[in-house]
């Protein structure tokens, strides 16, 4: 995994104005969003860097997935902005996981298909599809019959083939909203593997929602670490742990100590302790 760069929180109550920004960052400027009245994010700034796994954890109900769908929109902001490299949300190439993949293949095609599918989209040659497909399977070393339909597959199958279809298009930002969450836990712990297998190397930046803490440190250089509502960012956690990460690395004691203060910022935040308001 290449080295990501130093990355830096700015005070929400920073001035609205975007600042010139910077090549191989995420900014996000202003981002304010309300539901039903309740403030979720008050001009929330943060910067990220590109090139990263990203993985964010936080309280139940403080938007975690509310951020990234409104970063990759796929949700509307009610105010903020959001630049890639200092490229708008349209002129970057997004991809995203969803956490029910059941509703996001579509059942009338194969799963071959279904991963194809985005780049027929996109108006692709049938030869260059099948290069691509074929070169992207030949990483992930799938051994399940992709000419089957996805409601013939396994959850984990059918997540595969999920994630295939995001990555084929070859993303600049891939999003990821739980993506394991519905599936067991011998398939959560090979999803973990296979995964990283694909991010190493690759000049890609990954956003990984996860409720589970001990996910979200496997799968990422920088945690992200969300306060309760209002929400803003309580700390980003380098992780700094070698790449790559198998489920042995869960008991290190340098893991255990990453999980330990985590759990602290994440407790001192859910109780409102001094310090986190």
């Amino acid at each position: 995994m290449a080295q990501t760069r130093a990355l830096k929180v700015i005070d929400a109550g920073a001035p609205v104005a975007i600042a010139a920004p910077r090549r191989g960052q995420l900014t996000i400027r202003s981002l304010s969003k309300r539901f039903a009245g309740e403030v979720v994010y008050d001009r929330l700034d943060l910067d990220l860097p590109l090139g990263a796994l990203i993985s964010i954890f936080g309280p139940n109900g403080c938007g975690k997935s509310t951020l990234i769908n409104m970063i990759s929109g796929l949700a509307p902001m009610d105010a903020g902005q959001v630049l890639y490299d200092g490229r708008t949300i349209g002129e970057t190439n997004i991809s995203y996981v969803f956490q029910n993949y059941r509703e996001a293949l579509f059942p009338w095609l194969r799963a071959i298909d279904n991963i194809h599918y985005p780049l027929k989209v996109r108006g692709v040659k049938r030869a260059e599809r099948t290069r691509r497909v074929e070169a992207l399977l030949a990483e992930f070393d799938v051994r399940f019959d992709l000419s089957a339909y996805p409601y013939t597959l396994s959850g984990g199958q059918q997540q595969t083939v999920s994630i295939l279809r995001a990555l084929v298009t070859e993303p600049e930002i891939l999003f990821l909203d739980e993506p394991f969450s519905a599936l067991d836990y011998e398939m959560t712990l090979s999803m973990r593997e296979q995964l990283q297998k694909l991010f190493v190397g690759r000049a890609i930046t990954a956003l990984l929602v996860s409720h589970d803490l001990e996910e979200a440190i496997q799968l990422a250089d920088k945690l992200v670490l969300l306060s309760r509502r209002p929400t803003r960012v309580a700390e980003i956690v380098d992780v700094g742990l070698p790449w790559p990460r198998a489920s042995e690395v869960t008991t290190t004691p340098a893991f255990v100590a990453l999980k330990r203060r985590c759990l602290d910022i994440f407790w001192r935040e859910v109780r409102g302790a001094p310090g986190s308001a």
